[in-house]
């Protein structure tokens, strides 16, 4: 079997299906938009997503895999919990938008074939909106960096919270260095992505990111050091550099980090865990226990609850928990199963990297960047088909006249 070419349409889908993931709320931007209208604008695109990806997969030809097989399963409570509308009608609608998105990956996964093209799709279309960004802190740096979010940057002209800034960076970041040791990038191209992006991740002042960023390519290089000189060399000097920085800069690290806040304010996660100990001890039926209240705005009493395991919990209950944390689990294993290669670690850095951020992120449990994350790796898994050696044709045996032989034998 030979492995299908990916039609360039694709690298469509999958930015449509980022911009969809991109979200509602955030900062003022330059100009006003209505949240209806961006609600619009990415609802839109997401249909469009699956509209295009059923045109380019009219025969429906799909690759079953655990990934798609347990984001179903979740959709499957999802609708069961949001079906009592306890979160009212519109549970039932982002039950849709996921239904859309899972239908949309499992079309695209006909094109998951071990190779680094999503990656690619990835990392470009995460600049582009990292572009944005910095377009609007050039227009506007006021807007860009407002008091109200302490400073931090925020996206000016589509409204982007200074934590999803963070996470893009930090994943098309790690995804290049990546890149770059396993030679599949050169070193301009590298610098044009991970250079500006760690200014913006700088000042995004974003915690979560930083060190998902820095674990998360502590063990996917790990994965690649007893095969890659590079990687070696990489991680020595990494070494050698955290260490100067520690000593010599430890003040000024230790003020990026805490961000102005006090050591109660920093225990408590920035008020998270007053949260998340409020939606714990709530009374919840046991209906309730098992498949949740359905999906929501991932709040509870009017406040974020800013953890995926707790959201998941809340909206899809214990269910929900069990499943997501199959599809880590179920991808987490096949990654340390993988012989060492540069699929392998990018996959090991998103899978990390969305373990880590999971703790003070909501989005496993419903259509958000950190299942792109995840699609990406479970399609850097899939086991690449080994190409079918060319058949000889064989030419039918022609038959000697007898002249011919009675001519031999004279």
């Amino acid at each position: 079997m030979q492995t299908e070419r990916t039609p360039k349409v694709v690298g469509l889908v999958w930015g449509l299906l980022v911009l969809n993931t991109l979200g509602s709320a955030g900062a003022k931007t330059i100009v006003p938009l209505p949240r209806s209208l961006i609600q619009m604008v990415t609802m839109g695109a997401l249909v469009l997503a699956f509209a295009l990806a059923l045109v380019i997969n009219a025969r429906l030809r799909i690759r079953a895999g655990a990934y798609v097989f347990l984001l179903t399963l979740l959709l499957v409570t999802s609708v069961v919990s949001s079906a009592h509308l306890e979160s009212g009608f519109g549970a039932l609608f982002r039950c849709f938008r996921l239904t859309l998105f899972v239908g949309t990956l499992w079309l695209l996964s006909r094109w998951w074939d071990g190779s680094l093209t999503f990656v690619r799709h990835h990392i470009r279309m995460y600049y582009a909106v990292l572009g944005s960004v910095a377009l609007g802190l050039v227009v506007s740096p006021g807007m860009a960096l407002p008091e109200l979010y302490g400073g931090r940057l925020v996206g000016a002209l589509w409204p982007l919270t200074p934590p999803q800034i963070g996470q893009y960076a930090a994943v098309i970041i790690g995804l290049t260095v990546l890149l770059l040791l396993g030679r599949r990038t050169d070193r301009t191209s590298a610098a044009v992505v991970i250079v500006p992006s760690l200014v913006l991740l700088a000042l995004t002042h974003t915690r979560t990111a930083t060190l998902g960023l820095l674990l998360g390519l502590v063990l996917a290089i790990g994965s690649l050091l007893l095969t890659s000189a590079a990687a070696r060399r990489f991680f020595t000097w990494a070494v050698a550099i955290a260490t100067v920085a520690a000593v010599g800069f430890a003040s000024a690290l230790q003020t990026w980090f805490l961000r102005g806040q006090s050591k109660d304010n920093f225990s408590s996660l920035t008020g998270r865990a007053k949260v998340w100990d409020a939606l714990l001890a709530a009374p919840r039926t046991t209906g309730e226990k098992w498949f949740g209240v359905g999906l929501g705005d991932k709040s509870f009493g009017g406040l974020p609850i800013d953890n995926s395991w707790l959201a998941v919990y809340n909206e899809q209950g214990l269910i929900g928990v069990s499943l997501v944390a199959a599809i880590i689990i179920v991808l987490g294993s096949v990654a340390l199963l993988r012989p060492p290669s540069l699929q392998r670690a990018c996959a090991i850095f998103l899978i990390s990297y969305c373990a880590i951020a999971s703790y003070t992120e909501a989005g496993l449990g419903d259509a958000s960047p950190y299942l792109l994350h995840l699609a990406v790796a479970a399609a850097l898994l899939v086991a690449p088909a080994e190409p079918t050696p060319p058949v000889t044709p064989v030419m039918p045996r022609q038959r000697v006249p007898r002249w011919a032989k009675r001519s031999e034998v004279r």
